[in-house]
């Protein structure tokens, strides 16, 4: 009897160190995903500022484009 529960301990805890492996593992992926989501939202904000930028860039030069096409066409 001694003998099967030294055996069940060790299998719990062999679990028990997995587990432990796997918790700190899960907590490494949740901070690189929350990294990740701060890059994109940073990411978002210049894509959309740079695209302000260059909507009142081209709002600005609209009269000086001319709407022909250039002799080489």
């Amino acid at each position: 009897r001694r003998v099967k529960m030294s055996v069940e301990n060790e299998r719990i805890d062999a679990l028990e160190i997995k587990m432990s492996y796997l918790e700190d593992f899960m907590n490494q992926i949740q901070g690189v995903a929350v990294e990740q989501a701060k890059t994109i939202d940073k990411l978002k904000a210049e894509i959309k500022m740079m695209s302000e930028k260059l909507r009142d860039v081209s709002d600005s030069l609209e009269g000086d484009i001319p709407s022909r096409k250039p002799p080489h066409y």
